[in-house]
């Protein structure tokens, strides 16, 4: 009896210490982004003088093969010796990338979305201090079988000045594996399809060169290279 009971605690003990390891090795891999890079960013308008903003995106990401699901932070700084004044921090998804939400930001509406884009948040940064930042978790889907791409503007809260654009940078795999569960994504890396076959995507044209934005008063303008940033527009009229 001694024995059965003995052999019974063990059992147990040892599917506990199994639950234990299961959980805490996926609360690191869903943790797991690497760490921030501000990989094609650029600043376009003039800051204040003594204020720096940047932001930074995960190096890694990781998106649910089933679900599409996938989710990251972006991160607002202000590396300068000065308060940044009132400013905003836009999360723009594009392509096979789409924003689900923000947490603590306002969806962008969807005819004030930039064309080409598909989703879109406003989050309200304020006044940031000399040396601080501000992260906001960012829900997403992944669709696979597309390239995917993510922007983040830094805009003065009206809009009408951008200090600084990281993206649209792409995320993405050139090593796709369909049949596991997850898909790790690189910063800064074009996706390979995951369809059959799919080793070239169509081109999408005019749209991805010039990319305005409507009523929050501006737009997105490719620049080669150099990559894309918000400039001012004039006004949609009612």
């Amino acid at each position: 009896m001694s024995s059965r009971r003995t052999t019974i605690i063990a059992g147990s003990l040892l599917t506990a210490s199994f639950s234990a390891v299961m959980i805490l090795s996926y609360t690191a891999v869903a943790d797991d982004q690497g760490p921030g890079s501000s990989e094609g960013g650029k600043a376009v308008d003039e800051a204040p003088a003594g204020v720096k903003l940047t932001t930074l995106l995960p190096e890694k990401i990781s998106v649910d093969n089933s679900s599409q699901k996938t989710a990251l932070t972006a991160t607002v700084k202000n590396e300068g010796t000065k308060e940044s004044g009132d400013i905003r921090l836009l999360v723009v998804g594009f392509d096979g990338m789409t924003v689900k939400d923000v947490k603590g930001c306002d969806a962008i509406a969807e005819g004030d979305l930039p064309e080409g884009s598909n989703s879109g948040f406003s989050c309200a940064v304020g006044n940031l201090a000399a040396g601080k930042s501000q992260s906001y978790d960012v829900d997403a889907t992944f669709d696979l079988s597309k390239t995917g791409k993510i922007c983040l503007p830094v805009q003065t809260s009206d809009g009408a000045k951008t200090y600084w654009q990281q993206g649209p940078v792409p995320f993405g795999t050139t090593n796709p594996s369909p049949n596991a569960p997850a898909t790790p994504l690189l910063l800064g890396t074009d996706n390979t399809p995951v369809a059959p076959g799919g080793d070239k995507l169509p081109s999408t044209g005019p749209v991805s060169d010039v990319l305005p934005l409507g009523a929050a008063g501006a737009a997105l303008v490719s620049a080669g290279a150099a990559g894309l940033w918000w400039v001012r527009r004039q006004p949609q009229q009612h």
